[in-house]
């Protein structure tokens, strides 16, 4: 994955990964204040020309890893970042079902954001 870098544009929500000056890449995400904070990647995508080089993988790991620099929970509605949790229990703790149904609570009354 040469060349790409990820950024977190938190107030816009967006996980990016930046190749060449042009977003290939992104996870959606919103911050879920309680019952306690936790980042809750919402969509997974990565643009067609550049499916199959692990864009997909990094940007997850790199959500997980922010999440661990701020000492808060992934609640995960991405199908994606399910998956890959349930691959990388190492990296991805579990996530408790309270928090989870809190997030899709969230989701449900901010259908707007995503």
């Amino acid at each position: 994955m040469g060349g790409i870098e990820i950024r977190d544009d938190r107030a816009a929500g967006r996980l990016e990964a930046v190749g060449a000056d042009e977003v290939v890449g992104r996870i959606e995400y919103f911050v879920l204040d309680a019952p306690e904070r936790a980042l809750v990647p919402v969509h997974t995508i990565v643009e067609p020309a550049h499916e199959g080089q692990g864009i997909a993988g990094s940007l997850t790991r790199e959500l997980y890893a922010a999440a661990r620099r701020e000492d808060v929970a992934v609640a995960p509605l991405c199908s994606y970042v399910v998956k890959w949790a349930e691959r990388h229990p190492d990296d991805a703790p579990a996530v408790d079902a309270e928090l989870l149904r809190a997030a899709k609570e969230w989701l449900e009354a901010h259908p707007e954001r995503f």
